[in-house]
């Protein structure tokens, strides 16, 4: 199992989780009362579950040839969304939505 912390606007605002059979969790903290991850996703107490990565996730990730890139200085496997999110959507993401590492 792998998780990382979400934060919107350099606030907690929850956890991603990917389980051991490669299904995905994402969890709002207890009290968070920020602005929702996405749209698709308002802040609300029962977890969300998926068995792809969330959608929103998924398009913070590159494609093509800089995922190729990316995977190969990262030594990230290409077909690892988990830990290329993990790898590259630290800091400079397009919008208010960063992860780190647990």
């Amino acid at each position: 199992m792998r998780q990382c912390k979400v934060l919107v606007k350099d606030r907690e605002a929850g956890l991603l989780i990917e389980t051991d059979s490669h299904s995905y969790n994402f969890v709002y903290c207890e009290g968070y009362d920020g602005e929702p991850v996405c749209l698709a996703m308002p802040v609300r107490q029962e977890p969300y579950s998926s068995e792809n990565l969330f959608p929103f996730f998924f398009n913070l990730l590159s494609e093509g040839a800089n995922r190729e890139m990316q995977s190969r200085l990262l030594h990230v496997d290409e077909n690892d969304d988990f830990g290329i999110l993990l790898a590259t959507a630290q800091t400079d993401t397009i919008g208010a939505v960063t992860v780190k590492p647990i």
